[in-house]
């Protein structure tokens, strides 16, 4: 597989927006930072931040773990907003896609996906989502860029 974003250490930028129901489209910006502790264990935290708006930031905190030679992974996440969640990724040739929910949340019943399309070796395409229920309440779209090798 060609891809870096994941499955490589590295420190990559994000620069996009954000939009949610009823609210005009903000401006975001963030750092995440990719690490391995063994061969089939990952750690990525991510920190989003809104210039120019009152909106508060958002961290991610990710601990995922691929099966040797596989495809797919599964991670557990704390979510500055979202509390625990848990969650799963795939690993497409062009493509990483996740979908998550969150843990303990039977009432809102909210979940998330996430899709990463490489546009070249240190840039991907992000774009993701968060519903509760069935509707659409924040997306986000923003190009990722590695740092520094």
């Amino acid at each position: 597989m060609n891809h870096i974003f994941l499955l490589q250490p590295g420190r990559w930028t994000l620069e996009g927006t954000w939009l949610e129901r009823h609210v005009p489209t903000i401006p975001v910006t963030g750092k995440i930072l990719v690490a391995w502790t063994r061969e089939d264990w990952f750690n990525m935290v991510t920190k989003l931040t809104f210039p120019g708006s009152d909106r508060s930031e958002i961290t991610l905190q990710y601990r995922g773990h691929f099966d040797v030679g596989d495809r797919q992974y599964t991670f557990v996440l704390q979510h500055s907003e979202l509390g625990r969640v848990e969650g799963e990724g795939w690993i497409a040739p062009e493509t990483i896609i996740q979908r998550y929910w969150v843990l303990g949340d039977e009432k809102k019943r909210r979940s998330g996906f996430e899709t990463l399309h490489r546009l070249n070796h240190n840039t991907y395409y992000h774009s993701s989502g968060i519903l509760a229920g069935h509707y659409l309440v924040s997306a986000m779209e923003a190009t990722l860029t590695r740092l520094g090798e």
